[in-house]
């Protein structure tokens, strides 16, 4: 949870869906609601100048991989960032989420469910810039949602039966704002807490966290490896006067420091 107002946005959909007019209305809801400059990050953008007449599966690591440094940068420099990418695979998501809670920020996935039959009508009165194949092909390696507990849309958009994009956008602002000052709350009364309380809250969070790694299957051979240094890690601190908020955050880094994960 940051202190500060930006968090980072993860919108999720179809080429031709919609995703890119919802993200321009959404930065201008949240810069006069947070008083914080939002920059959208577009890959669209990076497409133009790496192959600017034809859509190419060949460039998209690349392309993928200067989008999230993107992200990254906007974000360490204090700004809302908007992802405006397709992110439909959960890895892709899992990228942004590392980035967010690398930086102890909040993300929020919105998903923008525009049906395919839509999505390729839309894309044959735009000229067809994605052939209608790519979007087929997307539409069925799809990752659906809620196969990890992080992986859930904060919010969908459903074109078919929200007409009023600007009501709902309006809407999930307040319920991020909302969320934000939830998490404030929580965490306030644990900045005085007795020596005894902040040990069991080391020893919770991070036994938390650990079970979180333990749901991604890339992260069973290093089992042991993790419960080790949990342990060591909580040792070392558990005589130090603890900042209860930054455990989480000074724990990671330390997984990091020491597995690289």
């Amino acid at each position: 949870m940051n202190n500060n107002s930006n968090f980072l946005i993860i919108l999720v959909g179809l080429p031709a869906s919609g995703k890119s007019s919802f993200a321009v209305k959404l930065k201008e809801n949240l810069e006069s609601n947070f008083q914080t400059k939002v920059k959208i990050i577009d890959p669209d953008i990076i497409r133009d100048v790496t192959s600017p007449n034809s859509f190419d599966f060949k460039n998209e690591p690349q392309i993928r991989e200067k989008t999230i440094q993107s992200v990254r940068k906007h974000l360490n420099k204090g700004k809302i960032v908007i992802s405006d990418d397709l992110n439909y695979y959960s890895s892709m998501r899992h990228d942004l989420k590392i980035i967010a809670d690398s930086l102890n920020i909040n993300f929020y996935i919105v998903y923008i469910s525009t049906p395919l039959k839509i999505c390729l009508k839309r894309n044959e009165e735009r000229g067809k810039p994605i052939p209608n194949k790519v979007i087929e092909n997307i539409y069925a390696k799809f990752d659906n949602f809620n196969k990890y507990k992080w992986d859930t849309p904060f919010e969908t958009y459903e074109i078919t039966k929200t007409e009023d994009v600007i009501r709902f956008i309006e809407i999930l602002s307040d319920k991020i704002a909302l969320n934000l000052k939830e998490q404030i709350k929580s965490i306030e009364p644990l900045q005085n807490k007795p020596s005894n309380s902040i040990r069991e809250e080391l020893d919770l969070i991070t036994r938390k966290y650990i079970g979180e790694l333990f749901k991604n299957p890339n992260n069973h051979s290093l089992r042991e490896a993790i419960l080790e240094c949990r342990k060591s890690f909580v040792k070392s601190n558990s005589d130090e006067s603890l900042d209860v908020n930054k455990i989480l955050e000074d724990f990671k880094l330390y997984l990091d420091k020491k597995l690289k994960i």
